[in-house]
């Protein structure tokens, strides 16, 4: 469902919900390197996953993360 909103429109993007582990945010990016963002909430709020770890994972993995 992401590609096809990301297809057909010219806005960001941001795919939102699902996510239970770092594997899912590269996973996603991996597969949709045009969407523009993921959220994240629950697994920050419940301590799963620390947001500095998160990033570290993304950029090891070769996607680009602000800062």
């Amino acid at each position: 469902m992401l590609k096809a909103v990301n297809d057909a429109v010219s806005v960001p993007v941001i795919a939102s919900g699902g996510a239970g582990c770092i594997e899912d945010f590269i996973t996603l990016f991996k597969t949709l390197p045009t969407v523009d963002a993921g959220l994240a909430a629950s697994i920050f709020h419940f301590g799963e996953v620390e947001i500095n770890t998160l990033k570290q994972a993304l950029r090891d993995a070769g996607i680009t993360v602000r800062l």
